[in-house]
């Protein structure tokens, strides 16, 4: 979101910086709640590893990566720090408690989606796609309520970006083992062996299956990409739920 607006520094540096703070706000509440959530559900389990190592707390330094965070900022994307839980020996079988820790992180971050998009339901501000041209944004956003619009909107959709990107069924994202926690045994077992190749497959899916069809212009000159055709829709129609706005 920053990237793809840095004409604005020059343009309105005004309003670039309300883009900057709603990003880092949706990273510094999205992530440190979304990390804090699989360590509050593991300990409610009965693990009491997370709170050993310092993570059931929504202190911000405790769960964020430096890796994960830079990649949010930059492509709207990323990670924090994963939450380490022993699965056995818990309330539950090892695959329901994996199945409840793992999802406790992205259905935290379309908690905190809904939390942000208050604001704009009850139209304190408006609606302000961070999204948009450049252009339409420093045609259209002027007033304090539309930098306060803009702001929550896109503490809005990033939260939604994360929470939707960290349901994708690819090691080693949270997906991951939602997934392995629906299927039938059999097949889950037979899934489960995806997470020796879990960073060279989202590695392929995130960069290399764009850049070769990219070259080769299909289906256009972007190329084709999995995560964006799965996380565009998606958080686009959960934006609207959210926000009442239909876009």
């Amino acid at each position: 979101m920053i990237l793809i607006h840095s004409d604005l520094i020059d343009r309105d540096f005004t309003l670039f910086l309300v883009l900057v703070a709603a990003t880092v706000l949706a990273l510094i509440l999205g992530i440190a709640f979304h990390e804090a959530c699989h360590a509050f559900m593991a300990a409610s389990l009965g693990d009491s590893l997370p709170a050993r190592q310092g993570r059931t707390t929504l202190n911000p330094l405790a769960h964020l990566d430096p890796a994960g965070t830079i990649l949010m900022l930059l492509v709207g994307f990323g990670w924090g720090k994963p939450v380490q839980f022993n699965p056995y020996g818990l309330k539950l079988s090892p695959k329901m408690a994996s199945f409840f820790v793992a999802l406790a992180g992205p259905m935290s971050n379309f908690v905190m989606a809904g939390l942000l998009a208050i604001p704009i339901q009850l139209d304190l501000v408006p609606y302000a796609d961070p999204f948009a041209h450049s252009s339409d944004l420093f045609a259209n956003v002027d007033t304090t309520e539309e930098y306060f619009g803009l702001f929550f909107t896109g503490a809005v959709y990033l939260n939604c970006i994360l929470g939707v990107f960290n349901l994708i069924p690819i090691p080693p994202l949270d997906g991951f083992k939602v997934a392995l926690g629906i299927l039938p045994d059999d097949l889950a077992e037979r899934y489960a062996r995806l997470d020796q190749y879990g960073v060279l497959i989202l590695i392929a899916v995130l960069f290399i299956v764009p850049y070769l069809t990219r070259s080769m212009q299909v289906p256009d000159q972007n190329g084709f990409s999995p995560v964006r055709e799965i996380m565009v829709p998606t958080a686009g129609r959960l934006v609207e739920l959210f926000t009442g706005v239909s876009t």
